[in-house]
Parts: structure tokens; sequence; C-alpha cells
């Protein structure tokens, strides 16, 4: 498929009110376009008690409940992953999960699913093993109506789109490829848009410090 990419320009409400444009990447195309430099600082951070990570409550590929505020007591990556895509996202997830092996503070990974129809555990399952997931790494899956939640909050954009090829309807889906840091009392830290350095991250999660328990 020809790849294509969309902007959207997404208000962050930090201090500064700062507004930056994120890339939507589709799930299935080819890397023909241009190459966009790899990233080794965060797109946005945020001093601590500025900003609270927005909530949600999903599960995750066993069906067990995962939710922001379990987690309160040790940092957290939200991602948000196509688990159907074969091109940019297993590459994010590998650079996520090499980021947190190389980190002294070792966060959970809560990737968030941007294609229900790629939600099955059979599906969750086999990306963990041929993308080499963390063992930190947790799936966030629920329904449509639930996962446009937490997309709504984390200003991530989603689009599906429909097309024949060889008289073939494949779906196409669009979404901002983005990586929210939170710390262990559950405020942002930062924010990192794709393509990022494994070490950009592994750095800013080094410099929140230990992890209480």
């Amino acid at each position: 498929m020809t790849r294509w990419a969309l902007f959207a320009a997404v208000p962050l409400l930090a201090a500064a009110a700062v507004s930056l444009a994120f890339v939507l990447r589709s799930s299935g195309s080819s890397s023909t376009s241009t190459v966009v430099p790899v990233a080794d600082e965060a797109a946005a951070t945020w001093a601590p008690g500025k900003k609270r990570a927005p909530a949600f409550s999903l599960r995750d590929e066993h069906g067990k409940p995962v939710s922001l505020a379990a987690l309160r007591g040790r940092p957290v990556l939200i991602t948000f992953i196509d688990p159907l895509c074969r091109d940019y996202c297993p590459l994010e997830a590998q650079h996520l999960s090499d980021a947190v092996r190389s980190a002294g503070t070792k966060p959970t990974v809560v990737s968030v699913s941007v294609n229900t129809a790629g939600n099955s555990p059979s599906v969750l399952a086999l990306d963990r093993r041929k993308w080499k997931l963390a063992p930190q790494w947790k799936w966030g899956i629920g329904s449509a109506a639930q996962l446009a939640q937490v997309w709504k909050r984390y200003g991530i954009e989603v689009i599906v789109a429909h097309k024949k090829i060889a008289g073939v309807t494949v779906q196409q889906v669009s979404h901002t490829e983005a990586s929210y840091l939170v710390d262990a009392q559950g405020w942002q830290r930062a924010l990192f848009l794709w393509p990022y350095s494994a070490k950009a991250v592994s750095r800013a999660l080094d410099a929140l410090g230990p992890a209480s328990s």
C-alpha cells in the first residue's frame, strides 16, 4: 500500500499552552516517503505536579483490569499501537521495550490499542513474541467506545479508511504515534512523538528517580 500521512494540530494543555503537530501514520503502508529525523529529546515536558495524566480503565490481553489508578506507585509509559500494524508500530514497540530494558527505573508500559480488529488474544500474544516486548508491557483493550474515550483524552487521532485492492476491501488505520511518560504519582511528565530514540525515553525515565513501592 502507499504510505500516507495526515497532520492534525493537537493542543497540549501545558503551562505554556503549547500546540504541536502530530503525525498520523497508516498501518500496512510502505516506507517510501521522506525520512523523518529520529528525536533524541521529548517533544514536550511537564514539571512535577503540573498536569495530571487522564484516567482510564481498560482490560489487558488476559481480560484483567488495567487502569492508571491501579498502577500508581511506579512510572507508566502510555503508548498507542495498532496490533495489526506491521511497519511503524512494531518499531515503536521495540524502541519502548529497549528503553525499558536499559533504564534503571522500570515502568509499566500500557499499549492502548487503536484497532479493535486486532484485539484478540492470539494476535496480541503473537505481537508479544514477534516484537520481543519487554515483560513490563501490558495491552490496553476494550470496546470501540471505551478506546475512543482514551484516545480523545490523550489527543490521539484515529482514522479508519477502507479501500479496494484487486477487488478486496482492505481496512487502513491511521493514528497519532505518541507515547506519554507518567510518573509514580500520576503526573504527566513527557510526550514523545514517533520517531524517537529509545535513549530519549530511557533518559526521561531515569530522570524521574527511583519509583516508590
